[in-house]
């Protein structure tokens, strides 16, 4: 069968005030009908920029060199070279969202936010459907909702884009593509930054859609465990040029290429030993630029550091819900020990965020304690804290945030980022601070000369490190981490992971780390609490929490971790009940009893504890 998409040898270039960028050179590929060709490397490998010319979106500052983009239209039968069209021309206007549609990889942004998801669909169906009378528009768009999950799709089409979660945008966003049936998808990282079990459902949705439909679907990522579980054939790209292609089977069996290789070996695992170390394609050398800063090794290993009791926290929505009471915490208990990472996983929406803003102070609860160890030894309150008492404590405990690109101010140069907190706490003096700053960005392995940049000048990943920089300025002994590495390439997660590690061993750091990817968790995490629905359903070390997983939300979410590995596919089966539930629906018979109060942790063992009744202990453990 001939191809759907042939492009062949294309060249694209910038052309800006810095100088001229080769963005894709000389790539050439296939995308049949009903299969899936990946393609995949880091940012600024040229993926998304292909993916724009194939669609005639590309700015005017590119312009196309060589190569062609040979599209079988499957309304005429006929072939069109797309790169010859010009980006006004009507021809591309009437292919656009009817034969060839795409899913953007920030949903938040693609969508507009001054129009309910119902419009923007019927806009679609408007520009290429004429046919269609206002009463076969809205029972194609509200048809488009329900193929996508959307439990009632009338609300879903009132709603606006701000009122719904990530995973909800990210349908609402299929549902554009797929309205009008299109013949091919551009899939650009449509999971990036998404729930693990939320990225199941929305592979499981373009899969079924792909199978239906005979529907090809180009798929742009740098997850590897995404391409092994959805992709036929992969090209992977590297400063716009193709390294190696071919079937996913094969590659992933035997890749020949140096970079592939090294992307693969970048990858955290579930199988992976706690001692191997990732191996990002450029390691950060650290060894030297720590020797200056004060250890905690010996101070107290394994005493709790932090101890919450009784935490519950309400927010009232006033959006997309009717205004309901919205439980972010319910009744939550955790203890934090010297020195160890404890890893804390769930979905959106579970409390993971909410609690590590209670425990930072940055947020008061509705009821319940957070209480630290004093320097006396001493546990404290740490909401009692007032005057030099509370200023001392801010410098034991920082934050680093999710989004690197909101986290650091746009004003201020790097070098006024991580003075900063000393300059707030008296620390030194101007010259003093100034060499701090040069020995925190030789810590996260970033040269000096960056210290007269400004955040729009780095990186993702060199902006999270300059974050982790900042954190460490005043020496804390509790850094809280809030999905760190979720929207990063997994080579830079690796070598911000492999930062992480070597901070704690050498410095001596308790971490709480926040996240989704339970394979991450699993690579840095001494013992994992998993939460949802705003409780805490099991604690455990690493160990047994991936030998026996008890809970079957925890089981589910261990399930939805992709494997770098075609021999282990997803099992999208296990996700045919669309959004994840909270606690009472997961077939889970130890809970929620009607007339009861919510029950605790109970003990499996000295290191493993669930959410159940104390009378289903017997049951558990059979």
């Amino acid at each position: 069968m001939s191809p759907l998409l042939a492009v062949e040898n294309l060249s694209i270039e910038f052309r800006t005030l810095e100088g001229r960028i080769r963005a894709v050179d000389d790539l050439s590929f296939e995308v049949r009908a009903g299969r899936t060709l990946a393609l995949i490397g880091e940012s600024g490998s040229g993926k998304s920029v292909t993916a724009h010319t194939i669609l005639g979106l590309l700015p005017r500052t590119a312009f196309r060199l060589s190569g062609r983009i040979l599209f079988r239209d499957p309304k005429t039968d006929g072939s069109i070279d797309l790169a010859a069209l010009s980006r006004s021309d009507p021809r591309y206007r009437d292919i656009r969202g009817d034969r060839i549609s795409m899913v953007f990889q920030e949903p938040a942004a693609a969508l507009s936010p001054l129009h309910t998801i119902g419009e923007q669909i019927l806009d679609v169906l408007r520009r290429h459907r004429p046919e269609l009378d206002k009463r076969g528009a809205r029972a194609a768009m509200l048809e488009a909702l329900r193929d996508v999950g959307f439990p009632d799709p009338e609300r879903a089409s009132a709603a606006y884009s701000f009122q719904l979660s990530g995973g909800l945008c990210q349908r609402a966003m299929i549902a554009l593509a797929i309205v009008c049936r299109p013949a091919m998808i551009i899939a650009d990282e449509p999971t990036t930054a998404l729930d693990v079990t939320v990225q199941a459902e929305i592979l499981r949705l373009l899969a079924r859609i792909r199978d239906d439909h005979g529907t090809a679907l180009l798929l742009i990522s740098h997850d590897l465990g995404v391409v092994a579980s959805m992709a036929d054939e992969m090209v992977v790209m590297h400063h716009g040029a193709a390294m190696e292609s071919g079937s996913v089977p094969d590659l992933f069996a035997d890749p020949r290429h140096p970079y592939l290789k090294a992307l693969m070996r970048s990858v955290p695992r579930l199988s992976r030993s706690r001692k191997e170390r990732l191996k990002p394609l450029r390691e950060i050398r650290t060894a030297d630029a720590l020797a200056k800063f004060g250890r905690r090794r010996e101070q107290g290993q394994g005493d709790v550091l932090v101890e919450a009791t009784g935490l519950s926290r309400t927010f009232r929505s006033r959006s997309f819900g009717g205004g309901a009471p919205i439980h972010a915490l319910r009744d939550v208990d955790l203890t934090i020990r010297r020195h160890e990472c404890l890893g804390l996983v769930g979905e959106s929406g579970s409390g993971k965020t909410t609690l590590s803003r209670i425990l930072a102070r940055a947020e008061r609860p509705d009821t319940g304690r957070v209480e630290m160890r004093m320097p006396d030894g001493r546990m404290q309150d740490v909401f009692d804290l007032r005057g030099d008492t509370l200023k001392g404590w801010r410098r034991r405990v920082q934050y680093v945030f999710q989004n690197p690109y909101l986290a650091l101010d746009p004003r201020m140069s790097i070098e006024a980022i991580l003075t900063e907190p000393l300059e707030i706490h008296g620390i030194g003096t101007r010259a003093s601070r100034r060499e701090r700053a040069r020995e925190l960005l030789a810590i996260v392995g970033l040269p000096d000369s960056h210290l007269q940049r400004f955040p729009h000048g780095l990186s993702g990943g060199q902006r999270q490190r300059v974050g982790i920089a900042r954190a460490l300025a005043l020496e804390p002994e509790l850094i809280l981490f809030d999905e760190p590495v979720s929207a990063l390439d997994v080579s830079v997660q690796a070598q911000i992971l492999n930062l992480l590690r070597d901070l704690q061993r050498e410095l001596g750091l308790t971490y709480l780390f926040v996240s989704h990817n339970l394979a991450v968790v699993n690579y840095l995490a001494d013992r994992i609490a998993v939460m949802s629905g705003g409780r805490i359903l099991e604690v455990a070390s690493r160990d047994a929490l991936f030998s026996r997983p008890v809970h079957p939300y925890t089981r589910r979410l261990i399930a939805s971790i992709p494997e770098p590995d075609p021999a282990q596919p997803t099992d999208f089966s296990a996700f045919e009940g669309g959004e994840a539930k909270g606690t009472s629906g997961w077939g889970w018979p130890f809970t929620a009893r009607d007339g009861e109060d919510e029950p605790g942790l109970i003990a499996l063992s000295h290191d493993h504890f669930v959410q159940a009744y104390e009378d289903g202990r017997n049951e558990i453990a059979r």
